[in-house]
């Protein structure tokens, strides 16, 4: 008898570990999909609040979801802000049950990217915005290019504008700040030799060309010459 009672032991205490977590085991689920239905309910309301802004007609302007379609999704910066929030309180709900449930090390995972999801978000806000504003800066520099009768408006609209996107995706980058600033040195150090190359190959092969586009774009007055 004592034989048996020694063997059942550890049984004994295997049933009463499993009753005592399957309680928190129920929580934990309960959270989860409580946490589910909530992320759902605040993505649907982020997408509509974002709508009736009129926030999609600012990424479309922008271009941003020009760009998405032609990664081949149909999806818009708007849906995806409402994925994003999602994506947070669902992580919520996750860090909560699995607190509850003491895995420490899985939660503190969770923490981790928990706090990396809304940098994400503000890049994506920093890259529509600036976009937006990159556009229209282009705009304006091609209209005044027009009105001094300056040529080549459009090649000085596309200069100003694809400047102002490459500082915003610096921003961008800078905030999610990943690998501690190496992708935007490296992206730097790209730049830079694109722009050194361009202007060594447009310095001497290019001069008659430059002088060509700078009598155009400030022709000199002949009548002051004659004076």
């Amino acid at each position: 008898m004592n034989d048996i009672n020694v063997l059942l032991e550890p049984v004994h205490a295997l049933l009463g570990q499993v009753g005592a977590f399957m309680p928190r085991l129920l929580i934990a689920l309960g959270v989860v999909v409580a946490g589910w239905v909530i992320a759902k309910l605040v993505r649907y309301s982020v997408v509509k609040a974002l709508r009736a802004l009129n926030f999609n007609v600012l990424t479309e302007r922008a271009g941003v979801d020009g760009f998405l379609q032609q990664g081949g999704t149909d999806k818009d910066t708007t849906e995806l802000i409402g994925w994003i929030v999602y994506a947070i309180a669902l992580l919520v709900s996750l860090i909560i049950a699995f607190n509850s449930l003491g895995l420490t090390q899985v939660t503190d995972l969770l923490s981790k990217l928990l706090l990396f999801v809304p940098k994400v978000l503000v890049a994506l806000l920093v890259i529509v915005f600036g976009s937006y504003f990159a556009r229209f800066v282009g705009g304006t520099v091609k209209s005044y290019c027009r009105g001094a009768a300056i040529s080549d408006g459009d090649l000085l609209g596309r200069v100003a504008r694809y400047a102002i996107l490459v500082f915003v995706l610096l921003l961008a980058i800078d905030h999610l700040d990943i690998s501690g600033g190496l992708i935007q040195q490296t992206f730097l150090i790209f730049l830079a030799g694109i722009v050194f190359a361009g202007a060594l190959a447009f310095g001497l092969g290019a001069r008659d060309h430059a002088k060509a586009l700078l009598d155009r774009w400030f022709p000199s007055d002949d009548s002051d010459r004659g004076s």
